[in-house]
């Protein structure tokens, strides 16, 4: 592990008699209405709920997201960001931020870009780029530490108006921000690599976004985390949080090794078969599910007794618990 990185957890090691749970973590998006809520009027939320989950209130996505893409030591009292090429989209009245899967970026077009950006982003934030990655790029924050935002995960597909970069406890960062988003989104506007993505029909690459800013040191990862004997997914910020606590991870799960792991992966259905399955067989004791409806954390804590819908026909042969009956209720 890099030197300079501290609150490192042991890794936990199940007793033999242990109680045998398997969590497994779904995604969550945001549900606020902004005519009800008058915090809300003036600022969108903070994060995706499982954002908050994993990382705490404090968010710092950007030095987690660096530390899964790098072996490189990382100041875990310096605040980082994390800088991204994308398309913003316009629509009549407003621009709307495309999801980095939808922009088909080559690893080519992303350094020529950031050549082309460097010097005005190393400038403005008063230090040098850590860590180009193909869609992610790690610098200090400096100037901007104290700046608002939000990640792509929670702001594409929408007016990014209400989702830009907004000051928080220093006065016109935010300003500051965009003057130098514009210098940049002009250079990019004439840059053979937007000549020829347009040639083959591409979404150019138009803009630059800010988000994640924060320090290692401020990761506040779930006791159920921090505790887990093995983690498993592939989204760049399990990778990350799992060498930052010391845990083994691994892309697929490993049917064989369930018991005391994490997982939160793309498509949790398929994996509800082989759950039952290792419930059914004693392979497991529990089954911890954590989703986030309404945007609210909710644990629920499945058994082979719970494999099987509660029915008050009991001369009827009990159905399965189907996933979606799970996740729907």
């Amino acid at each position: 592990m890099p030197p300079k990185i501290r609150g490192m957890t042991a890794n936990f090691i199940p007793q033999k008699n242990a109680l045998r749970r398997f969590t497994l973590m779904l995604s969550g998006e945001d549900a606020f209405d902004r005519d009800s809520d008058s915090a809300a009027k003036t600022s969108p939320p903070s994060g995706l709920p499982h954002e908050r989950f994993l990382l705490g209130e404090k968010l710092p996505i950007a030095p987690i997201l660096l530390l899964g893409q790098t072996d490189q030591a990382i100041n875990p009292s310096e605040a980082i960001a994390c800088l991204q090429p994308v398309h913003l989209h316009a629509t009549r009245d407003h621009l709307i931020l495309m999801a980095q899967s939808q922009v088909d970026l080559t690893p080519e077009e992303s350094a020529s870009l950031l050549k082309v950006a460097l010097p005005f982003i190393e400038e403005d934030f008063q230090n040098p780029v850590l860590f180009q990655g193909w869609h992610d790029w790690f610098i200090p924050a400096g100037p901007f530490a104290s700046l608002a935002t939000h990640s792509i995960e929670q702001a594409h597909g929408r007016n990014i108006d209400w989702w830009m970069p907004r000051d928080s406890h220093e006065v016109g960062l935010a300003k500051r921000w965009r003057k130098l988003q514009n210098e940049i989104q002009m250079l990019w506007h004439i840059d053979p690599v937007n000549e020829a993505r347009e040639q083959r029909g591409l979404p150019s690459i138009n803009s630059l976004w800010i988000s994640g800013i924060g320090k290692l040191e401020d990761v506040n990862a779930p006791e159920v985390l921090r505790q887990s004997g093995c983690v498993y997914g592939d989204h760049p910020l399990l990778v990350g949080l799992a060498k930052y606590l010391n845990i083994p991870h691994h892309f697929a799960i490993d049917t064989p090794q369930l018991a005391n792991g994490f997982a939160w992966v793309s498509d949790p259905a398929s994996l509800w078969a082989e759950l039952s399955k290792a419930l059914i067989t004693k392979q497991l004791h529990e089954v911890e599910l954590i989703d986030f409806p309404n945007g609210k954390i909710r644990k629920r804590l499945l058994t082979i007794k719970d494999l099987h819908k509660k029915s008050w026909a009991f001369w009827k042969k009990p159905e399965p618990l189907t996933w979606k009956h799970l996740t729907q209720s």
